[in-house]
């Protein structure tokens, strides 16, 4: 169905794929794996027409195309979701889906026709996507299938799909595979571009594994394993568990008591929380997304108004329920937000600049009696980050919209690190990270929480969650339902709590 033979595409001095051969096979589920920056996105990129190799060629159907631009991919039948939904919030599901490929005449926009067409699609891969629904009020599960539904309404035949299920709950996971399996039964073929090993072994017919921009590594996924995929991804031996000591708690650094959180319109996502936090341990919070962790997280970081709270937040002996995010940094919190990119990063801005925001009124940022920027202490700050957290490519003066999201994510965590927090608030920590930098990261809460930090962690991982906790609480609609020893617990009895309640 698609072959590239011998891709080779540079940015400027950078190699991002070195003679790229990958076979996809039709009506099969291919997954592509490697690490962040291994090449993989690049080389699906260019076979989707958004980058033009300098060298190699492109066979769809077993004959060589030059494939320039998307509309030259799609009219050979190729579709990509990228990792990013590309949607128009105010528009509705039919709008988006039509943007670009409008039914009708120049003048007329038919929306009933392809309203028609849509419902058809929509029944017949069990999609259940709404046409006239409005972005902005659909779930990201719900958004992926109206990408999804983008890419059947132009007739793909092969569907690329880039980090599918980076922002998926577990259970809209497995919908999202029955879809993909009932796509391969109808004849589509399918491309995965991710880096979690379980979804790769669970899905895909076949691997391709990349690492440093080359292929490494071709199998048959019946015929491999976890560890071996690890191992090709990386370079080394992979630690697939959490490895650490049972911890050594000390007082209360976060008490909170019947806290709840009223929205506009009056909704209350959190209601009556009560929660402690000991120096020197990892609390979890495991649930559906949804359910209320966003806005107890953004709560207790600071970024909610007070008079959306009710109840008590106490760092130590401190009342800090009525003060702001600036405040409580100050009082030693980090917080590691869920949406990098609406909370976590300024993307126009270049990494150096990222890595001061929230000290960038602090000594030694600041210098000349508080008033300019030290421009050489915020270089060797960021250099210090992007070197200790291993983000890729550590070029400071580059936009942190050149980045892979995994190391965007890489980037803030090094930057909430480097305030040597006492309470560090993390929030879906390793969502859109290869396997060898969740292993990193992981090593890293762990070494925080040993140094006597008191660790809040909200994971829609399940065994992330699981592994990383030394305690774990259950919220579901807005409350803690239950506490649990994650070392004894097991997932059917989490996962009743977290989708019923008891």
């Amino acid at each position: 169905m698609l072959e590239l033979r011998n891709i080779t595409k540079r940015f400027g001095n950078v190699l991002a794929n070195d003679k790229v051969n990958i076979v996809v096979k039709p009506g099969t589920i291919h997954a592509i794996v490697g690490e962040n920056g291994a090449g993989k996105s690049t080389a699906m990129r260019i076979a989707y027409g958004f980058y033009k190799a300098d060298e190699g060629e492109i066979l769809v159907d077993g004959h060589v195309h030059d494939i320039e631009t998307p509309h030259d991919a799609i009219a050979l039948g190729i579709g990509m979701v990228h990792q990013h939904f590309m949607l128009v919030d105010t528009m509705t599901v039919a709008e988006n889906i039509v943007l670009g490929a409008e039914p009708g005449s120049g003048i007329a926009l038919d929306l009933v026709q392809a309203s028609f067409e849509i419902r058809r699609l929509s029944e017949e891969f069990k999609l259940a996507v709404n046409p006239g629904s409005v972005i902005e009020r659909l779930s990201v599960g719900q958004q992926q299938r109206v990408e999804l539904m983008k890419a059947l309404y132009r007739h793909a035949r092969l569907l690329i799909l880039d980090e599918p299920t980076a922002v998926l709950t577990p259970q809209e996971v497995e919908e999202f595979f029955s879809i993909l399996r009932r796509m391969r039964e109808q004849g589509k073929t399918v491309v995965i571009i991710t880096h979690k090993l379980t979804e790769v072994l669970a899905i895909s017919d076949e691997v391709t594994v990349m690492r440093d921009g080359r292929v490494v590594g071709r199998l048959q996924t019946k015929e491999t394993n976890a560890t071996e995929l690890a191992r090709l991804m990386v370079g080394r031996e992979v630690l697939l568990r959490v490895e650490k000591t049972p911890a050594k708690t000390g007082s209360a650094e976060l008490s909170v008591r019947n806290l709840s959180v009223t929205v506009r319109g009056g909704a209350k996502p959190v209601k009556d929380v009560s929660l402690e936090v000991r120096k020197g341990e990892i609390l979890g919070i495991a649930g559906v997304e949804g359910n209320g962790q966003t806005e107890l997280m953004e709560a207790l970081a600071g970024l909610l108004s007070p008079s959306q709270l009710s109840g008590e937040i106490r760092i130590e002996d401190r009342d800090i329920t009525q003060e702001g995010a600036r405040l409580r940094r100050e009082l030693g919190i980090a917080h590691i937000p869920e949406d990098r990119h609406r909370r976590g990063l300024l993307l126009e801005f270049d990494l150096a600049e990222n890595s001061i925001l929230g000290v960038h009124y602090r000594h030694p940022i600041v210098a000349y009696a508080g008033t300019f920027l030290d421009n050489g202490a915020i270089r060797r700050r960021a250099k210090e980050i992007l070197e200790g957290f291993d983000v890729r490519p550590a070029n400071p003066d580059l936009p942190a919209r050149a980045l892979s999201g995994g190391n965007q994510q890489k980037l803030i965590i090094g930057r909430e690190f480097k305030v040597d927090p006492k309470l560090l608030l993390v929030v879906q920590p390793t969502r859109g990270v290869d396997i060898g930098a969740i292993e990193f990261i992981h090593r890293k809460l762990v070494g925080l929480r040993d140094s006597g930090c008191a660790v809040l962690l909200v994971s829609a991982e399940l065994e992330e969650v699981m592994s990383l906790s030394d305690r774990l609480l259950i919220i579901h609609e807005g409350r803690i339902v239950g506490e649990v020893d994650p070392k004894v617990a097991t997932i059917e009895e989490i996962g009743l709590l977290m989708t019923r309640g008891h």
